[in-house]
């Protein structure tokens, strides 16, 4: 696949695609390939909103952890 011709008619990506690609984010996983796609597919508002909401998520399931051993 090439970049230029996706580019003429890009896919939108579905909220799967954008969650797949902000946690492999989180954890440092990227192939080059699918950062490609990622690219021209995702928009930026998406990948924002959907790293703030699995930032909180991990920070809460963090506390959450720590009063549930310390508690």
């Amino acid at each position: 696949m090439d970049v230029t011709g996706m580019a003429e008619n890009p896919r939108k990506a579905s909220p799967l695609d954008v969650v797949k690609a902000v946690l492999s984010a989180f954890i440092g996983i990227r192939r080059g390939a699918a950062h490609e796609r990622d690219a021209v597919t995702i928009k930026p508002v998406q990948v924002i909103v959907v790293g703030i909401i699995a930032a909180v998520i991990f920070v809460l399931s963090l506390v959450m952890l720590v009063r549930f051993i310390t508690g």
